[in-house]
């Protein structure tokens, strides 16, 4: 066992089987045993890469989207505010792609949503200079307009998994199993929250939910319906939960997510359908693949301007960070985007409004 996997079991030993949710939790963000305190996962070191660490072309256009949304809102003095900003890439490339904005650096201040005083430091060296400002929460945001991104982040917060059984749930909960931790589930029972999904999935069918994520689109959806703004939120997942997406990935593979907890990375996919329903109120767009939404911010000219004098193996690397981003066998289909605006708003560039429920282009 891990030393936080001796810990849970502990824990488990006298308190019960534990949701799922506080055991995602207790993995990623113990304070002693955590994924996420004990390592950096991001880059060539880490478990994953996310799309503003393969190229600046992603910064850079979803920069110049928000900042033409601002400028479609009257150009206000607003937040430009990021959850989850890793070591500040995203930021940076936004904040440099829009210096030739008119008035954009003079009326919008920075705000980046981070609890981890290591990655507080390397987003500060990454943004020395601009009007930056850190908070460990949604709510701690200015209550003003408000422009959000969020990439790769509602991916990592803890979920619940239900089983549908006749017209109950079983939860998965994870206790011990001789040596080890393993998940086991509930006595089947009846669940409100749960209600409505009983008219579309049979017996056997899992659904996701995510707790965590209804307050921070709640708080973001207040600012915005207030003030003015809008949210672009990019991620991996779909349009309303169904099978079981909960994985792990350690030493750069997919791993069993009970073997090393604490070890490997904990995620499941978004459900955008609830991200929209929870900020109840806005104009969501259509659900975009990723690959599709930088297309239409101009991507493909973007990569041609950066070609221009490169050569041999920076070619090739550029070359390859493009398909990364676009293409459908990697991170262009698999990755969505939404964003939401108040109502009447124009969308934001590059998003197409939405036709039906849960649509997508």
């Amino acid at each position: 066992m891990t030393a936080l996997a001796a810990l849970l079991a502990r824990r488990i030993a006298v308190s019960g089987p534990m949701r799922l949710s506080d055991y995602m939790a207790e993995c990623l963000l113990n304070p002693l045993h955590g994924y996420y305190a004990t390592r950096d996962p991001l880059g060539a070191a880490g478990d994953f890469t996310t799309a503003p660490e393969i190229s600046q072309m992603f910064g850079e256009l979803i920069g110049l989207c928000l900042a033409q949304s601002w400028l479609d809102q009257g150009a206000p003095r607003a937040a430009l505010a990021e959850a989850g900003p890793g070591r500040g890439t995203l930021m940076a490339d936004i904040w440099r792609a829009t210096r030739g904005v008119p008035g954009f650096h003079e009326r919008v201040t920075l705000h980046l949503i981070e609890a981890s005083p290591v990655l507080r430091a390397a987003q500060a060296a990454r943004l020395a200079g601009a009007p930056a400002t850190w908070h460990d929460s949604v709510d701690a945001l200015p209550d003003a307009p408000l422009w959000f991104v969020a990439n790769e982040f509602f991916d990592a917060l803890p979920i619940r998994q239900f089983h549908r059984a006749g017209d109950g749930w079983r939860e998965v909960v994870v206790g011990v199993q001789g040596e080890r931790l393993a998940p086991g589930l509930t006595p089947p029972a009846p669940l409100a929250d749960l209600a409505h999904r009983l008219a579309d999935t049979r017996d056997g069918d899992i659904v996701e939910t995510c707790p965590a994520a209804r307050p921070v689109m709640q708080a973001i959806q207040q600012r915005i319906a207030a003030h003015g703004g809008a949210a672009v939120i990019v991620d991996y997942g779909g349009w309303h939960s169904l099978g079981d997406t909960f994985q792990a990935i350690e030493d750069h593979a997919f791993a069993d997510p009970f073997a090393n907890p604490g070890r490997a990375d904990l995620t499941a996919h978004v459900d955008f359908e609830a991200l929209a329903l929870a900020a109840g109120g806005l104009s969501a767009s259509a659900l975009m693949p990723q690959g599709a939404l930088l297309r239409a911010l101009g991507i493909d000219a973007r990569a041609q301007r950066l070609a221009r004098g490169l050569g041999g193996a920076a070619l090739e690397q550029h070359q390859a960070a493009y398909r990364r981003l676009t293409h459908a066998q990697e991170m262009g289909t698999l990755f969505k985007a939404l964003a939401l605006v108040p109502p009447g708003a124009p969308l934001p560039p590059g998003f197409a409004p939405a036709t039906a429920k849960g649509s997508e282009t």
